[in-house]
């Protein structure tokens, strides 16, 4: 129709030949699937602004625990702890534990069990000072660690849980996380104190370059708990812990972290939260906490032989193993 505007809106300074209006529509027709996109991306975008909402409800939360005015350093010789009538309360929640009393000599290996809520893996949070006690005191070496800096006690701290954390990195910077200074031959040591050296090198296809993938999808559970051991040993703690570190893996597994831990716990202090007879017999002493106290403590022989809830214990692990 020889027009330069359309519906009113102007398209050209001229009458536009067949081939331009062409181009025209072909220009138009390119330009409606990314226009079509932009919606998408908007949605993307509010989706990207709840879940930031909720991140940030969580780091605006208060922190818990806080740093000393004037710090106090703690020798690293001879790491004894002790919980001096230590009660702890979860905000709007029962009372955890109520008054416990327990001295941990350095070198010492104990194990703690306990009925469901019963205040284990509370003890375990306190001294790690991810939470601090409502009253009484956690000590190392007769200092207090709220006197402490957060950062130097847990130096002196390694701590494997029941549930191992591996990134989407290779197992060598798997092993090194928390240690990021660690040189590869150190990684390499690591590994071979916690017998994982011999299935990274036979077992995975690079080595200690292998990817592991998200959450360690190319391993067992055993293996996983191998590498969480290696990269504890690493840190060359003082203070061992293992919180259930060994529940859901095979007995071969089992053994071989048995082994290494073994070699390792020699001079240095070992806290392990278990129920399992296996590594319980590791134990140069075993505290038994109930309603929040401790109620026994005494070697594993000792607890079997008059204790109602430890025998109840044994009994039912070895009926499971069996």
């Amino acid at each position: 129709n020889q027009e330069t505007h359309l519906l009113g809106m102007q398209m050209s300074s001229k009458p536009m030949s067949v081939g331009e209006i062409l181009m025209f529509f072909g220009f138009l027709i390119g330009a409606s699937d990314p226009a079509r996109k932009l919606s998408e991306v908007w949605t993307s975008l509010q989706r990207g602004v709840a879940a930031a909402e909720r991140i940030f409800e969580v780091i605006d939360q208060p922190i818990k625990v806080t740093e000393p005015d004037n710090p106090v350093t703690s020798s690293r010789s001879k790491a004894t702890i002790e919980f001096d009538n230590v009660h702890y309360q979860y905000p709007q929640g029962p009372n955890v534990l109520r008054g416990i009393n327990l001295k941990i000599e350095h070198g010492e290996t104990i194990a703690v069990v306990g009925p469901n809520g019963s205040g284990k893996s509370t003890l375990i949070s306190l001294l790690c000072r991810f939470d601090d006690s409502k009253s009484g005191c956690v000590t190392l070496n007769q200092l207090p660690i709220k006197d402490m800096r957060i950062r130097d006690l847990r130096r002196r701290i390694a701590l494997v849980t029941q549930r191992t954390v591996l990134f989407d990195d290779t197992i060598e910077n798997n092993i090194r996380y928390g240690t990021p200074g660690a040189s590869s031959d150190e990684v390499a040591q690591a590994a071979k104190l916690a017998f994982a050296d011999e299935f990274i090198q036979k077992k995975t296809p690079a080595g200690y370059q292998t990817a592991l993938g998200s959450q360690g999808v190319r391993l067992s559970g055993g293996q996983m708990q191998r590498i969480a051991l290696a990269r504890a040993f690493l840190r060359n703690p003082d203070i061992l812990i293992l919180d259930e570190a060994t529940s859901q893996i095979d007995l071969e597994s089992e053994q071989l972290i048995h082994s290494a831990l073994k070699n390792f716990l020699v001079g240095r202090t070992g806290i392990m939260i278990t129920h399992r007879p296996t590594s319980l017999n590791m134990a140069d002493r075993v505290v038994v906490i109930e309603g929040g106290v401790v109620s026994d403590t005494g070697a594993h022989q000792e607890l079997i032989q008059r204790n109602r809830f430890y025998q109840s214990l044994c009994g039912n692990e070895n009926r499971q193993a069996a």
